[in-house]
């Protein structure tokens, strides 16, 4: 289990074929509230350990953070 702090970015990348992800919120979801960074955005610098293969329409929309 993995506690994520409201209003902390976070991603997920699963290093396994055929993996689901299932998490809850402390709260109802709203999409007008939602935002996000993208996931390779440069600002961050992430260096994941595997390839993107699927990845939301939503999330991979994101402009760059700076």
């Amino acid at each position: 289990m993995l506690c994520v702090p409201e209003g902390c970015a976070h991603g997920f990348l699963t290093l396994e074929d055929d993996c689901e992800v299932f998490y809850q919120m402390s709260e109802f979801y709203h999409p007008e509230a939602a935002r996000g960074v993208r996931w390779n955005d440069p600002a961050f610098g992430i260096d994941w350990p595997g390839k993107v293969v699927v990845i939301s329409a939503r999330d991979a929309s994101y402009l760059d953070f700076a």
